[in-house]
């Protein structure tokens, strides 16, 4: 049987707007939000979103409160790790 991550989800979009700011969406997820291994790069018009988290649509719902979100990816990394599709 395989170990339990703490977290499931890979989670991973851009997200185009204006005025965004990195550092500030960083911290608001890092504040807000339960997970782990989080990258938030980029610039003011654009932003590459990493979180692994259990509540994939709280990143997302967050994210598009920033501006328009695309290349959305969700992954199950548990069902990765017992070998399994998807």
């Amino acid at each position: 049987m395989t170990e339990q991550l703490e977290f499931k989800f890979d989670c991973q979009m851009l997200i185009a707007g204006e005025n965004l700011d990195e550092d500030e969406i960083f911290d608001y997820i890092t504040e807000n939000l339960e997970g782990d291994s989080l990258l938030a790069v980029g610039d003011e018009d654009l932003i590459k979103i990493h979180f692994h988290s259990n509540k994939p649509w709280e990143v997302l719902e967050y994210a598009a409160s920033l501006g328009e979100i695309h290349d959305i990816v969700v992954e199950n990394m548990q069902r990765q790790a017992e070998g399994l599709q998807g």
